[in-house]
């Protein structure tokens, strides 16, 4: 095959060797682990055609694409490129090469947006294109020493040229190596600034870019640690009056920066950046005011009501290119301040926005009314607008509903704008002049799809998601039609945003119907249209969930699923709980075969840590989908009680194997909580199932991992609780077990913490119910010294409900020989009612002042005082103020 090639090439067809290239990247796509016998001679032969330049850039291209295949192959060959280092490095810098193919345009500086590329040639294209694939696919163990070498040569060069190159470079990489580069932050930022002062504006505006691209891939790390010096080289980039483009890119770049900050570190530097954005809202290019509004609407976004002393000198300038930029040429211009205005309104909320939020609404509205053409990017900025707007007004923005969701439901249902031709035809789907088409190859048809349409959709379908969640039962009357809008595109394959705001937006429609019901507001109709509704979402997300093909959007469907569950409850019928149970079996064997098909993966002959890593991550998922489909059980147990155990019977041979000692601390976690549940819900119909699962439930009091270890210990508060006779013969070994967990050396360290509070409070719940099968004066007194519980809230409040009921009943082994536990018990009612609201509810509270104002009277003075002494001083303090009250 090879030879076939070389010969073509020699006799300078390269026609043929093209198409013989074509075929090679397909089987290196395809079937990697073919060409692993001879994969050094194949890979040389191709980075020497890369190299070669007297043959066409087409024919180079192809050769770097065979590579760049053969390493993006990582699920049928993970790690085979990663071991011929020589090579990689060999690719980097012919990859390093095509970057310098770029030209100084003059038009580039004019700043135009259609002049964005100026400059810019294929091999330079190729080149930024194939940096990102490659680091991504071999990660930064890999590329980091090699662009390290690398970079800093580029840099130290006389020419323009190659600093440029070294910068995009740097900014082409951070995603694939951002764990290495978060490592060696501190070369990367010093790499970057110092080209902040190069007299290349090419440069200087590539040094900006890099800003931009770090800030978002290795952030938050890089605005912590560097804020203080990458926000003011920024500022004083937007100074370059000379060079508009660079002024427009250095506020581009504050948008990345900021979109990844926390208002503590953004806060210092407001007055600086909003004056200059300020200033260059009215300079005269288009693409700078452009630039300074997406950076204000960011910077406001992300500084929330520290914005608000800003609002008065911004918003005049934002409403100005609101009502005055009509022109055609200036539609976008319009639109950023669009969605300006709507996030600054966001940011300092409805109070101070209320009075221009009248008038901007107003000009929307007549706005709406207007025809627009189809590629006016008003459009999708209005829809995300009104709804920021509604979010910012809350229940005020129900009178202008009438006028936004029209043109909003016309959106959602746009068609996607398909064309489709044989895989192998020539005829060129790109005749049109529309760049935004993207194009899947499914088995021999090639389809392209219209990218802007189906933005457009996922945008629509967002924002209905994001009205119905925001104003409940007020969206009553929308929902007969978003309801059959929504439903279908639970499949929608063509784009996954669309499908993932049609899966978050079912229980919000559900839930809007529910309350409309409940509060009166449902125009006469009652809890069977809920019902209608309900019967209409939850079968339709469970078939969506059975073809679904990405786990992350599966998690979020079970996600939506429990919710809806949630809602509509005691409404679902045994038909619909069966097709659920059954679908959660599907889940649960689909994700065991890809961790199975992982496994195997990880047997491969070049498997390295590097492809670890990945897997891990990949495993994740498979968690989060675990995670889900232990709520949705949770919630069916919860609902259905004991007349769901025959589905959980069912079940149980699907669980069981998640408590194996082979399986990840998650599943472990998951199956006991699933089995918690029973226990709970199902009291006496779930003894049946002690002797199955309490052994496993005792045995994970010992779990290395906390989170197990505090399901396990709840779960053993749980049974002493409801177990009664069937819990007495395991009383012994449950003390054994908590008493490990609650004398853990770091017992109160915070990953600990939820464990122990668990474990005091099951204990509290075998003194309360098998007082008779321990040894109290010991048990009681030891569960006393462990309170009060301060880090499981939920656990707190029951906990210290229970004391009190133990001294209102004068507890004989609480309060001990001679009263001799009272300090004690003073001194946990102190902490407590110290600590307002958290640790107990209002109506311990009270019981604990009562019981506080009975001891004044009951005890001595000298006693009383005595106990008093024993605590700290603030504790003393509040307690005599609330004595005294």
């Amino acid at each position: 095959m090879m030879q076939t090639l070389t010969e073509a090439l020699n006799s300078s067809q390269e026609a043929t060797a093209q198409e013989a290239l074509e075929l090679l990247i397909e089987l290196a796509g395809t079937e990697p682990r073919f060409l692993r016998r001879q994969l050094v001679e194949v890979v040389g032969s191709m980075l020497q055609i890369a190299e070669a330049e007297l043959l066409e850039e087409g024919t180079r291209h192809l050769a770097v694409e065979f590579v760049i295949t053969l390493a993006e192959a990582r699920e049928r060959a993970p790690g085979m490129i990663r071991k011929l280092p020589q090579f990689i490095q060999r690719l980097f810098a012919i990859l390093m090469k095509m970057l310098l193919d770029i030209e100084d345009d003059p038009v580039w500086h004019s700043a135009e947006e259609e002049h964005e590329d100026a400059g810019e040639t294929s091999n330079y294209s190729v080149g930024q294109e194939c940096l990102d694939r490659l680091s991504i696919s071999l990660g930064g163990n890999t590329i980091v020493p090699v662009a390290s070498e690398l970079l800093p040569a580029y840099l130290a060069a006389p020419e323009w040229q190659k600093h440029h190159a070294a910068l995009i470079a740097l900014a082409q990489i951070a995603e694939g190596c951002s764990k290495v580069m978060i490592k060696n932050l501190e070369q990367v930022v010093s790499m970057v600034l110092n080209s902040f002062q190069d007299p290349h504006p090419r440069v200087r505006w590539a040094a900006i870019n890099a800003i931009g691209q770090l800030s978002t891939d290795l952030g938050p790390e890089l605005q912590v640690k560097y804020h203080q010096r990458l926000l003011p080289a920024l500022a004083a980039a937007m100074d370059d009056f000379q060079n508009p483009r660079v002024q427009a890119h250095a506020a581009s770049a504050v948008l990345n920066f900021s979109e990844n900050c926390t208002p503590d570190i953004l806060t210092p530097y407001l007055d600086g950046i909003v004056s200059k954005l300020l200033v260059l809202l009215q300079n005269g290019k288009q693409m700078v005011q452009e630039g300074a509004l997406t950076a204000l609407a960011s910077v406001a976004d992300s500084s929330q009501e520290h914005f608000q002393k800003y609002y008065d000198a911004v918003m005049p300038y934002l409403k100005a290119i609101l009502v005055n930029a009509n022109d055609k040429s200036n539609r976008m211009l319009r639109a950023k301040s669009m969605e300006c205005i709507s996030l600054v309104g966001m940011a300092v909320g409805k109070e101070k926005f209320r009075d221009d939020a009248k008038q901007v609404m107003d000009v929307l509205m007549s706005l709406q009314g207007s025809q627009m053409e189809a590629d006016d990017p008003t459009t999708s900025y209005m829809l995300q607008a009104w709804a920021r707007l509604c979010k910012c007004l809350g229940q005020d923005f129900l009178p202008y509903m009438n006028v936004v969701m029209p043109p909003l439901l016309q959106s959602a249902q746009l068609k996607p704008d398909v064309t489709i031709t044989s895989a192998d035809s020539d005829a060129d789907i790109y005749d049109s002049d529309d760049d935004s088409i993207e194009t899947i190859t499914l088995g021999d048809k090639r389809i392209g799809i219209k990218t802007s349409v189906l933005e457009e959709k996922a945008t629509a379908c967002n924002m209905l998601c994001c009205y119905a969640d925001e104003l409940k039962e007020g969206f009553f009357p929308w929902i007969d039609q978003v309801a059959p809008t929504l439903v279908p595109l639970l499949k929608f394959y063509f784009h996954e945003e669309v499908r993932k705001a049609a899966v978050s937006a079912m229980p919000e429609l559900l839930r809007s119907a529910k309350l409309a019901v409940e509060k009166g507001q449902s125009q006469g109709r009652n809890e069977s249209y809920v019902k209608q509704l309900s019967d209409y979402i939850i079968p339709a997300l469970v078939d969506a969930l059975h073809k679904e093909p990405e786990t992350e959007i599966c998690a979020s469907m079970l996600d939506s699923l429990n919710e809806c569950i949630q809602i509509s409850g005691p409404l679902l019928d045994e038909g619909q709980v069966r097709s659920i149970v059954d679908e959660i079996k599907q889940v649960i064997t689909a994700s065991s075969s890809r961790k199975r098909e992982r496994a195997e993966r990880a047997k491969a002959e070049d498997f390295d840590a590097e492809e670890g890593e990945l897997l891990k991550e990949e495993n994740e998922q498979e968690e989060e989908l675990f995670d889900q489909i232990g709520d949705c059980l949770g919630t069916l147990i919860k609902t259905f009680k004991s007349s769901f155990l025959p589905f959980f019977d069912e079940l149980s041979s699907y669980l069981m194997p998640m408590w194996g000692k082979d399986k990840t601390a998650e599943e472990r976690r998951i199956a006991i909580c699933i089995f918690d549940d029973v226990a709970e819900q199902c009291r006496e119909s779930a003894l049946k199932y002690y002797d199955t699962y309490l052994p496993f439930l005792l045995e994970a009091c010992n779990d290395e991992n906390p989170h197990v270890r505090q399901a396990a210990v709840y779960g053993i508060g749980v049974c002493a609780e409801f177990g009664g006779s069937a819990f007495k013969p395991l009383v012994g070994e449950a003390l054994s077990r908590l008493d490990v967990v609650i004398r853990h050396s770091n017992a109160r360290d915070s990953d600990n913490v939820m464990a122990y509070d668990n474990a005091v409070s099951a204990l509290g719940k075998i003194c309360q119910f098998h007082r008779d099968s321990i040894d109290a004066v010991q048990i009681v007194p030891a569960w006393l010294s462990c309170l009060p519980l301060k880090g499981d809230l939920i656990e707190a409040k029951v906990v210290h409900g229970q004391l009190c009921s133990m001294v209102e009943r004068s507890d004989r082994e609480l309060l001990g020989p001679n009263n001799q536990y009272l300090p004690k018990i003073v001194a946990v009612f102190a902490e407590v009612l110290c600590a307002g609201k958290d640790l107990a509810t209002e109506e311990t509270t009270s019981r604990m002042i009562n019981l506080l104002r009975q001891l004044q009277q009951t005890l001595s003075p000298s006693a009383l005082a005595s106990t008093l002494s024993s605590l700290q001083p603030q504790q003393q303090l509040a307690l005599q103020s609330i004595l005294s009250a």
